[in-house]
């Protein structure tokens, strides 16, 4: 996704970061590591490229399409994480730095935004009409969202969902029962499976499953659909991207970088 200038302008680094604080507002939100600028790098930005995770691959490719800045999901810091640079984490910061390089990053701002986050995006992708009312959120954090989509049962949407984002996906379920209420929460949301169950979803879009929710699905009678972390969540980072690069006059490009899990 690339957004189109003509000549884009210059902003300084402060105006970028005061621009995605204000669309994500971090101070809102408990989270897993720091939000908003991670990596200082040059004063002035032209370029933004946005991507999932701040990975070797992005930070190459950002190198190589000559960005100033580069606006993630999954940050380079997290709590309990060891804080030593080396391995992987010297290599990274050591391109950001080599090449001034300002790396953002919003992790649940970025999944809880009601119109561009993870969330909201994803919805928007698989026609999930979201609800306006107090439905429309439950979770902690009102992280998860809900919505509507009729299917004629929660096979065919497992299909739609597949052929939506592109990668086969887990389905645990009775295949033939018809859902319409449907509850999403991106990423690694496994735990708001019941959360969802009690808001009275009749299908649950995550990234990942694990061991006991797929009992909780055949005891409750609850559609489960996890369709990859990665997967879910390649839709709020350049929504983000695209938005405050237009508001700010300055050239986006969104890079994917493959990622299975």
């Amino acid at each position: 996704m690339t957004t189109p200038l003509s000549s884009p302008s210059a902003v300084t680094r402060a105006a970028l970061t005061e621009a995605l604080d204000q669309l994500l507002q971090p101070a809102q939100f408990k989270d897993y590591g720091p939000n908003g600028l991670q990596v200082e790098g040059r004063p002035e930005v032209r370029k933004l490229v946005s991507g999932v995770t701040a990975s070797r691959a992005l930070i190459d490719a950002a190198i190589a399409e000559g960005a100033d800045a580069i606006l993630v999901h999954h940050g380079l810091f997290w709590r309990g994480q060891d804080g030593r640079v080396t391995g992987w984490m010297k290599q990274r910061l050591s391109r950001l730095l080599a090449h001034d390089i300002n790396l953002l990053a919003y992790h649940v701002p970025l999944d809880a935004h009601a119109e561009l986050g993870n969330n909201a995006q994803l919805a928007h992708r698989l026609g999930v009409a979201l609800y306006a009312d107090a439905r429309g959120r439950f979770g902690d954090q009102a992280l998860g969202f809900m919505g509507h989509r009729p299917s004629a049962s929660a096979a065919e949407l497992a299909d739609h969902v597949t052929a939506q984002l592109g990668r086969a996906v887990t389905l645990v379920a009775e295949p033939d029962r018809p859902v319409q209420h449907v509850a999403l929460c991106t990423g690694g949301a496994q735990g708001y499976f019941e959360a969802a169950i009690a808001a009275g979803a009749d299908v649950f879009i995550t990234g990942e499953i694990s061991e006991p929710q797929a009992h909780y699905a055949r005891e409750c009678g609850v559609a489960y659909i996890a369709c990859g972390h990665h997967a879910s969540e390649r839709y709020g980072a350049p929504a983000v991207g695209a938005h405050v690069a237009a508001q700010l006059g300055l050239e986006h490009v969104f890079i994917d970088i493959d990622n299975p899990a």
